[in-house]
C-alpha cells in the first residue's frame, strides 16, 4: 500500500481501474479504510468496489475494477494527506514485512512496493527506524529467512522500462564514494547478480555491457586507469565463468547501444553502470513516468514506481498511475519462468 498519507493507495486504484489485465489476480495488502478513501479521490471510482478478503487466492475469483485488500494491521483512523506521520510510517512498513515474508514462503509470486516515507518510517520507531527504505527492509528479511548474515545477500537496483535496462555498481553514495566503490569484487558482484536474476525472468542468459568509469571508458589509460586496473579484469572474470558481457565501453554510447525501441533488437540486455547518475540519466531521461525500480539479488521479486509519496500533490486525485501500472506488469515479466 505504502504510506497511507501519500499517493501510493490512489496510484493502486488508478492502476486497477486502467489496468485490470495486468492487476487480474492482485491484491493490497494494506488497509481497507485507506483504500476506500483513495477511491474516492478517483473521478472514475464509481466503476470501482474495494473489498475485504481473507486469503491472496481470493483475488482470482474477483470481477475486473474489484480492489482487493488483505487486511493485515489494525484499522487505522484517518490520517491527513501529505504529512509525516510516525503511525503511517509503521503501516507501511508493516505491509512491507507481511508482503515479504509472504513471498519468502511462496504465497505470493511477487512484491510491487508502493512509496513509502523514509522519515515516516524512521518516526515510526524500532524496528521500522532500522531501514532506510525498502530495499533494506527486504534485504534484511531475506537475510533472516535465508539464516544468513545482511551483507551474505548482496542487492542491486535496477531501473528499466520497455527499452532500457541499468543495472548500479553503487547507489546513493556521493560522486567521491562512489567512485571508491568501482573495485574488482563490486564489479564481479554486480555482473553475477545481474546474470542470475535475468537469466530466471528472460529465460536465458543476459547480454551484458559494462559501461567504463572514465571518459571514452579511459582511452587506453590517458582519462583514467580503472578501466584497465579494475573494471577490465572483472569482465574477464565474468566471461571465465562463462556470462555473456563486454565491456568495458565508454558510458557515452554504450546506453545507445543497449537501447531497444519497440519492434527492434538491442544490442545487449543491459548495462552494468558504475554509479547512481551514470545509470539512471539515461532511463529517467526516456520518461519517468515509465521507469520501473527492480531489485535484483532477492530471493523473491520486487518492483516499485520510480517516483516517492509525492506529498506535495497527495488527496488530490492527479497522481499518475503509470510508473505504478509499468511496475506490476514488470513484476509479473520479472517472475522465473519456471514459477
Amino acid at each position: 500500500m505504502g504510506d497511507p498519507c501519500g499517493i501510493g493507495p490512489e496510484i493502486i486504484v488508478k492502476a486497477f481501474l486502467q489496468d485490470p489485465q495486468a492487476t487480474q489476480g492482485a491484491v493490497v495488502v494494506g488497509d481497507v479504510g485507506v483504500m476506500q478513501r483513495a477511491a474516492k479521490l478517483v473521478r472514475e471510482a464509481a466503476a470501482c468496489t474495494v473489498v475485504e478478503i481473507s486469503n491472496s487466492s481470493e483475488a482470482f475469483g474477483l470481477p475486473a475494477h474489484c480492489v482487493p485488500v488483505l487486511q493485515v494491521l489494525p484499522p487505522l483512523p484517518v490520517l491527513p494527506w501529505g504529512q509525516v506521520q510516525a503511525l503511517a510510517g509503521r503501516a507501511a512498513g508493516d505491509c512491507v514485512f507481511w508482503a515479504a515474508r509472504a513471498a519468502l514462503r511462496g504465497e505470493v509470486s511477487a512484491i510491487v512496493t508502493a512509496p513509502l516515507h523514509k522519515e515516516a518510517l524512521s518516526a515510526a520507531g524500532d524496528p521500522y527506524d532500522r531501514y532506510p527504505g525498502h530495499t533494506e527492509l527486504l534485504q534484511a528479511e531475506a537475510a533472516d529467512f535465508l539464516q544468513k548474515k545482511v551483507q551474505d545477500v548482496p542487492v542491486r537496483m535496477m531501473l528499466a522500462n520497455d527499452e532500457l535496462r541499468t543495472v548500479l555498481v553503487s547507489i546513493h553514495l556521493s560522486l567521491r564514494q562512489a567512485i571508491q566503490a568501482v573495485t574488482f569484487d563490486n564489479v564481479l558482484q554486480t555482473l553475477r547478480i545481474t546474470h542470475e536474476a535475468l537469466s530466471a525472468s528472460l529465460g536465458r542468459a543476459p547480454r551484458m555491457a559494462v559501461a567504463g568509469l572514465n571518459p571514452h571508458a579511459g582511452e587506453g589509460g590517458l582519462f583514467g586507469t580503472e578501466e584497465i586496473e579494475i573494471i577490465a579484469p572483472a569482465v574477464q572474470r565474468a566471461k571465465a565463468m562463462g556470462l555473456q558481457v563486454s565491456g568495458p565501453i565508454a558510458p557515452d554510447t554504450v546506453f545507445m547501444r543497449a537501447r531497444h525501441p519497440r519492434g527492434a533488437q538491442g544490442e545487449f540486455d543491459v548495462v552494468v553502470a558504475m554509479y547512481h547518475d551514470q545509470g539512471l540519466i539515461p532511463v529517467k531521461y526516456m520518461g519517468v513516468e515509465q521507469g520501473v525500480n527492480v531489485t535484483l539479488g532477492l530471493p523473491l521479486v520486487r518492483t516499485s514506481p520510480d517516483h516517492g509519496t509525492a506529498f506535495d500533490i497527495a488527496g488530490q486525485g492527479v497522481a499518475d498511475a503509470s510508473s505504478m501500472r509499468e511496475a506490476i506488469r514488470m513484476a509479473r515479466a520479472c517472475v522465473p519462468r519456471s514459477a
